[in-house]
């Protein structure tokens, strides 16, 4: 029944895809299909439209496979050595970089999620004590 559940719920995820890809190419927006459906599933998450249940077995699956997915990509771009002659100090600067402002911004996100969800808490512990 597990295995089922998680084929469901990446079917779900591919929904989002597949909207994404037709927003995009609908409007002609620059930003890849891929993208615009990820940011249509966190709008839908948000104003819970739908809930995490319902993606989560599909969503830890991907999640857990994915670095079986990029592993042929990376060994692809190795194929072109030319690409990268006398850029290794640039693309050190540039991995340096994205990995520090990912850290910053994961870090104040998960701190502001954090504080936000302690303020409902408090919020829902006041109107209870109000109520009683």
């Amino acid at each position: 029944m597990t295995i089922l559940k998680g084929i469901i719920q990446i079917g779900f995820l591919y929904i989002f895809y597949f909207l994404g890809n037709g927003l995009q190419k609908l409007l002609h927006l620059p930003l890849p299909g891929s993208i615009i459906g990820m940011l249509l599933l966190l709008g839908a998450l948000s104003f819970k439209l739908i809930k995490p249940d319902w993606i989560q077995h599909g969503a830890k699956y991907l999640h857990a496979t994915l670095p079986l997915l990029l592993v042929p990509a990376t060994i692809g771009v190795m194929n072109y050595p030319d690409l990268f002659t006398g850029k290794g100090f640039f693309i050190f600067l540039i991995v340096i970089a994205s990995t520090a402002i990912t850290i910053v911004v994961a870090g104040r996100t998960s701190q502001r999620v954090e504080k936000l969800a302690h303020k409902k808490k408090v919020d829902n512990n006041c109107m209870e004590h109000l109520s009683q």
